[in-house]
């Protein structure tokens, strides 16, 4: 029978995270460990479900206080559905942003004018570029 339990090695294996990132996870409060078996730390299996929603809060650009405050007290996700729904609104501003930069890039990068200066697209990107940004988190 295989146990409930897996060493912070396996985690990490698992994972994909570095022993040090479970450390400092697990002294941001993000997970805990259930003890050690000599010097290692042990984890109950569900810390891996626990890191994938981790994962999925970084990639959408939360922050770890952010993370660990979708949490409840007993460790079950409590997740703020109006705050997914304004990053995902967020994330979709992001998307078309890039996509406009991407697209414009491209057209630079094949663009027949004899310098960059003097391509349109370009000088509207470079103008694009200057406007005052909303505070980055």
């Amino acid at each position: 029978m295989r146990s409930s339990t897996l060493d912070i090695a396996e985690v990490a294996a698992r994972s994909g995270l570095s022993v040090s990132a479970l450390r400092y996870y697990e002294e941001r409060g993000l997970i805990a460990s259930s003890g050690r078996k000599g010097l290692r730390r042990q984890f109950a299996a569900d810390v891996l479900e626990r890191l994938a929603l981790v994962a999925v809060g970084r990639d959408a650009g939360f922050t770890l206080d952010e993370i660990a405050g979708m949490f409840g007290p007993d460790g079950e996700p409590a997740i703020d559905r109006a705050l997914l729904s304004t990053r995902a609104d967020d994330l979709d501003r992001t998307i078309r942003r890039l996509t406009v930069l991407r697209d414009g890039l491209r057209h630079a990068a094949a663009c027949p004018a004899p310098r960059h200066l003097d391509c349109p697209t370009f000088r509207r990107i470079m103008t694009r570029a200057m406007r005052p940004r909303p505070a980055s988190r």
